[in-house]
């Protein structure tokens, strides 16, 4: 065993999930780098190693110093402390501050900022407030080690470590030795395995109930998550906890029951499989449905107020200024609009005019070109004549501000609708008793609702207003848990009008026909040299397709389209392998925002964040006012105070570093973040090696995110694969049997359907 000590000088490589680094050091006292190779979670550039290990000969890289333990340790000379402080890793400190510290102070320089940090107001251009800073920077550091080497001793990556500190500051510690548990249950990004590995290692017993407990409302929470079920059947649930716990099956009812007790989660009998979804009718009078509260609360709230919206007395709908629409000549009106629009529109799109402005409720659904803009165009034509105010909003800004483009209004995300709270979590300013102030809300792109939201909305709108869904209801269903545009048309109680006359469809173009080809279960017209916009580059091998992915965005589409890479949008079905969204996202940051001494960049584990990269939210954030799924890009980095700045459609939001875990790089993006959105050219890899992806609805949500050009890079088999799969995964829910009750709100028992 050889030691090394040196100064990292970059991060060529990083494994966020087992600390595998590939690191580019100077060795003490040299003028060269080396390359050393191993678990080095926690590493930063500048900052002084100590690395244990044996020097190997690498067939393809040379030599190499392979490390088998790696120590952080401060530098001992001049040049280590200086890049050390200099290298961003202390807020309040860059490279010209740096420089002037170790000047005046030397080599006592790290004693001092430990010991004595008010002397740093000694060094020129350093005042009371960039020293406060510096103290806090400091301090941070020192609990982050912390709480590094304290997971580190317990055989859990220390790459939690920000996450963690960033929780609970200063008590992480005490937090991770008294309750563990409280990861799983609190910490966005570390599971149940995680909290269970420290437990499991502190001495806390395999039938313990609370590691019991914690691990059923972490399967609840994941299934909710992960695959948008709104409750577990309580034989599923117990099921996965076997297999999760290897405990006794009474000891996970017993926790069951102990989280009901506790009002953390809500039982009921299920009585029935609706065969009105497709199912066999079955007795299951034995099963129980198990919901976290917060969902069994949102979908009991939604399939409420829903029923009370439609049941709306007469007075309610009298003091409505959409009264008049119930007596209104619907012939002469709909004249009327064609003479001075030029438009006609068919009879399923007059229905739908009608239906939204006479109905309490209604659904507007629709593929790709029927007229579902036209149709919200008119009934705002109608809305506006009448005198009566109206909101339009979608669940996502980029889905907002194209329906503001194509109704030349203005239009808004439904969180900011709502007007959510800062700081107070899924909570908003409007409600049932600030209600919005509107005879008619237009939510499209209703087909990414969730129940949570969905019961916000529900609560917000005022008695005798107007609310229309408008949406597709063939795309993917929401990324939060439930399907409730679905939910609302299957149920029957609400009316629908469903358009499927194409008009939006250009000679030559095969987006929309094929579009609705693999709707219909029907392979795409595949035409390379007849095509105009819709193209199949064939190839089986998935190294060769993340290859040629990069050269069709960076240069073929470009040369032949004259489109810029960043109105092309590569769309993946999965997360992982060499066509995933990770890998894809390294490459084409690569390609298209290669490294620059003139842009400034931040390395956060194995990502980089460069000046320039294209970035998406992957969490709601309220206090930013920011939310899953928009998209933005970097503008500023500022590495001396650790923030970077990202523009989201003109509003430009600041991040500090430790905040860097709610972005991801969207150069690729998963078919299901695209929902809501639309891009001029998307590139979507289908291959085999996706096959448990493979879905009909998956596909067609891809296809019609294009405008103007789709190329599909894969094999034409997995693309058969997908249009035969029709059968997306089941989500498990009780909002239609709940919306088609006419019993009290609170029911002993209900019919439960785990629906398509």
């Amino acid at each position: 065993m050889e030691t090394l000590t040196g100064i990292v000088e970059r991060i060529t490589y990083h494994n966020e999930e087992n600390g595998y680094t590939v690191a580019r050091v100077t060795p003490e006292g040299k003028d060269y780098l080396v390359t050393v190779v191993g678990p080095m979670m926690g590493v930063n550039v500048g900052e002084t190693i100590r690395c244990y290990g044996v020097w190997t000969v690498h067939p393809q890289y040379g030599r190499q110093f392979k490390a088998e333990r790696v120590e952080t340790i401060y530098p001992a000379t001049l040049a280590g402390i200086e890049k050390y402080l200099g290298s961003g890793l202390i807020k309040g400190i860059g490279p010209v501050t740096a420089r002037r510290i170790v000047r005046k102070f030397g080599l006592d320089t790290l004693r001092l900022i430990e010991e004595e940090p008010d002397r740093l107001l000694e060094v020129l251009g350093v005042g009371p407030k960039r020293v406060a800073m510096i103290k806090a920077a400091w301090e941070e550091q020192r609990q982050i080690k912390d709480v590094m080497v304290f997971l580190q001793g317990h055989g859990v990556s220390t790459g939690l470590a920000v996450k963690i500190w960033k929780q609970y500051g200063s008590e992480a510690i005490q937090v991770l030795k008294t309750d563990p548990y409280r990861l799983a249950r609190e910490v966005h990004g570390i599971g149940f395995l995680t909290a269970d590995k420290i437990a499991r290692n502190l001495g806390i017993p395999e039938d313990a109930p609370e590691r019991i407990a914690a691990a059923v409302a972490y399967l609840l929470s994941q299934e909710a998550d992960q695959s948008g079920h709104v409750y577990l059947p309580q034989t599923e649930l117990v099921a996965r906890a076997k297999e999760l716990l290897n405990v006794p099956e009474e000891r996970i009812l017993e926790a069951i029951e102990t989280l009901r007790e506790q009002g953390q989660v809500h039982t009921e009998p299920v009585e029935e499989i609706m065969s009105a979804h497709g199912l066999p009718v079955r007795a299951v009078a034995e099963e129980r449905a198990v919901y976290l509260v917060p969902f069994h609360r949102a979908e009991i709230g939604v399939a409420n107020r829903l029923r009370r919206l439609m049941e709306g007395t007469g007075d309610s709908l009298f003091r409505s200024r959409l009264y008049i629409f119930q007596q209104f000549d619907w012939e002469s009106a709909f004249a009327a609009v064609q003479r001075e629009t030029g438009v006609r529109l068919n009879a399923d799109q007059r229905r739908a005019v009608k239906t939204a402005l006479t109905s309490p409720v209604s659904v507007l659904t629709g593929g790709p070109g029927t007229g579902k803009t036209t149709t919200v165009q008119t009934i705002i034509r109608f809305l506006e004549a009448a005198g009566a105010a109206y909101l339009l909003a979608s669940p996502t800004g980029r889905a907002a501000k194209r329906l503001s483009e194509a109704t030349g209004r203005p239009a808004q995300t439904v969180h900011r609708m709502l007007e959510v709270s800062p700081g107070e979590g899924l909570t908003f300013k409007r409600n049932e008793q600030r209600p919005l102030e509107a005879d008619m809300v237009i939510v499209d792109e209703a087909s990414m609702l969730d129940v949570l939201l969905t019961n916000h909305l529900l609560k917000a709108i005022p008695p005798g207003a107007h609310l229309l869904f408008v949406g597709d209801i063939d795309q993917l269903p929401s990324v939060g848990a439930g399907n409730v545009l679905r939910d609302i048309i299957r149920s029957g109680v609400v009316p629908v009008v469903t358009l499927t006359e194409i008009f939006r469809q250009p000679e030559g173009s095969y987006i929309i026909v094929n579009a609705h080809r693999i709707n219909r279960g029907e392979m795409p017209i595949i035409d390379n040299k007849g095509a105009k916009d819709f193209f199949l580059f064939k190839i089986d091998d998935p190294e060769a397709a993340a290859d040629l992915i990069v050269d069709i965005v960076k240069n073929r589409i470009p040369r032949r389209f004259g489109l810029a890479p960043d109105d092309i949008q590569v769309l993946s079905p999965m997360h992982r392998g060499p066509v995933g969204v990770g890998n894809l996202n390294l490459r084409l940051q690569e390609a298209l925002n290669p490294p620059d001494p003139k842009k400034p960049e931040r390395r956060t584990g194995g990502r980089v964040f460069r000046l320039g990269d294209r970035l998406m939210q992957i969490r709601n954030n309220y206090d930013k006012d920011v939310y899953n799924g928009d998209w933005g890009r970097i503008v500023r980095i500022n590495l001396e105070m650790q923030e970077l700045f990202v523009d989201f459609d003109g509003r430009v939001v600041r991040y500090d570093f430790l905040e860097l875990d709610e972005l991801v790089h969207a150069y690729a993006i998963s078919v299901h973040k695209s929902q809501g959105s639309e891009y001029p050219a998307v590139v979507v890899p289908v291959m085999t090696t996706h096959y448990v992806m493979l879905h009909r609805n998956l596909l067609y949500t891809a296809i019609t995110r294009a405008k103007e050009l789709v190329v599909l890079v894969g094999e034409q088999r997995a693309i058969a694969i997908a249009v035969r799969n029709a059968k997306p995964l089941a989500r498990h829910s009780g909002l239609v049997t709940r919306l088609r009750e006419t019993a009290p709100a609170y029911p002993a028992s209900w019919s439960s359907i785990s629906y398509l």
